[in-house]
């Protein structure tokens, strides 16, 4: 028994007996290329702990104070002294934001000037600290206001590791104002591209949806990571990406227009299941009949893999086995959200080779599934490529088995399902992708109109649980 398959517990015996299908498959040559040449330099993580001298009793009260025998957290510090040098870096600076899609006019350039004019005191200090958060925001969080973000349910780390007040404090500490600001922006060569094609056109429509898409780019991390999966749910592809190389990508079938189009996500696979059961919503077993229908055709309900249950209130559950024919296929990367969305297989392969592939109930349908969740077993367990073969052989006993098995994986991946209209495809061209959820609205009009205060980071939208991915043509 290899080491490996302690992870997956006692389910797994009867498995290990089972005679592979994969094992003719091939490990990816090269699924770990070395680290690039480049060394990017980085902003501080504020919330990481640094080594400190042991404080005095003083010192460790220092940041808190005490209200009718209350403790309350002391409020950021969003204004600082600014001397007139400073201010004028930073008037220097607001111009210089059109080139990542912003506006200008958004900054009271004007009024900083006439601020700079009277000289260093109380005015200045506010109206350069307010504009260089303001700057900090959109530069870090983007321009867009939530609710202008429709089914966007992820949430921005970045004000949490790079807090406005610790920036404000280091660009008056420093004097680097411009540095602090740009090393803000997205660190994906796909915004860069963006930003590139930005200096050169000159129809405003095109400017106008580039800069939509800077800003979706600011709506994620600023930092995806050195490995991650990326589904752009316009351009219906999965990227498996490391350091900035696409290794490997699948064609992929997303959610239908309407309530069941998929969300946009930032989460972590935890693990891959291999041979999934998948529990039949009540709205197929009843609204449709099938649990009656499963009840009354014994011989057609195992054929199909379906097992049902019929409680004393006379309620029917249906559990579809695992097998070829599962609505979910042969896999399924375990993300655990709300929206209960997943990447997984289908037995309904001929929707892969349809354009327009809008077609799901909400999940995300996977070509290639079986070699992808290789793929993630190996690259999540792996801890040198000598454990390759290992992790391979006991994948594709488990496969064959038709079993149900969860594989945790070590190293969890993140993976990000997004929302881009114009872009950098997986063959590496900067294109228009179609806006199949008319999504683009609202974004477009809320870079025409006046920036909004006081955004919220998370969404208020409804959550729609996914139930229903059956559909097969």
């Amino acid at each position: 028994m290899t080491r490996f398959r302690l992870i997956l517990g006692s389910a797994m015996g009867a498995a290990l007996c089972a005679t592979s299908v994969m094992a003719q498959d091939k490990a990816p040559e090269d699924l770990l290329p070395p680290e690039p040449a480049k060394v990017t330099e980085k902003l501080p993580d504020y919330t990481a702990d640094t080594p400190k001298p042991q404080p005095s009793v003083d010192d460790s009260f220092d940041d808190i104070r005490m209200t009718s025998g209350e403790v309350v957290q002391q409020l950021p510090v969003l204004v600082r002294a600014w001397s007139v040098p400073q201010a004028k870096k930073l008037l220097a600076f607001i111009p210089t934001v059109e080139a990542e899609g912003l506006v200008p006019a958004d900054y009271r350039a004007a009024d900083l000037s006439a601020a700079i004019a009277r000289g260093e005191g109380t005015a200045l200090n506010e109206l350069a600290s307010q504009i260089f958060v303001w700057l900090v925001e959109d530069l870090r969080d983007g321009r867009t206001p939530m609710d202008a973000r429709r089914q966007w349910f992820v949430v921005d780390p970045d004000p949490d590791v790079l807090p406005s007040d610790r920036l404000l404090e280091q660009a008056v500490t420093t004097g680097d104002i411009a540095g602090i600001l740009a090393a803000l922006n997205p660190v994906s060569p796909d915004y860069a591209r963006l930003k590139e094609k930005l200096a050169t056109t000159t129809n405003p429509a095109e400017r106008k949806l580039i800069r939509a898409n800077m800003d979706r780019w600011r709506w994620l991390g600023r930092d995806l990571g050195k490995q991650y999966l990326l589904t752009n749910v316009p351009e219906y592809q999965l990227r498996l990406t490391v350091n900035d190389r696409i290794i490997k990508n699948y064609r992929v079938v997303v959610g239908k227009p309407g309530r069941t189009a998929t969300p946009q996500l930032a989460e972590m696979v935890e693990a891959v299941i291999f041979n999934p059961t998948w529990t039949v919503p009540q709205s197929i077993v009843k609204g449709e009949g099938l649990g009656a229908k499963v009840l009354n055709n014994p011989a057609w309900a195992r054929a199909a893999g379906y097992k049902a249950t019929k409680g004393a209130n006379g309620w029917i559950s249906v559990v579809q086995q695992p097998g070829p024919g599962n609505s979910l296929g042969l896999m399924k990367l375990d993300m655990p959200n709300e929206h209960a969305i997943f990447l997984h297989d289908t037995p309904a392969k001929a929707l892969f080779n349809q354009d327009n592939r809008a077609l799901s109930h909400g999940c995300i349908r996977v070509q290639g599934a079986r070699e992808l969740a290789m793929t993630m077993s190996m690259l999540g367990n792996a801890k040198s490529r000598e454990d390759l073969p290992a992790i391979q052989q006991e994948v594709s006993e488990i496969t064959a088995s038709r079993e149900y098995t969860r594989y945790p994986m070590a190293k969890q991946w993140p993976v990000y399902i997004t929302y881009f209209t114009y872009g950098v495809d997986v063959d590496g061209n900067l294109r228009k992708f179609a806006d199949i959820y008319d999504r683009d609205a609202p974004v477009l009009a809320a870079l025409d109109a006046p920036r909004q205060r006081d955004r919220a980071r998370e969404t208020s939208e409804e959550v729609i649980e996914i139930v229903d991915d059956l559909q097969t043509s």
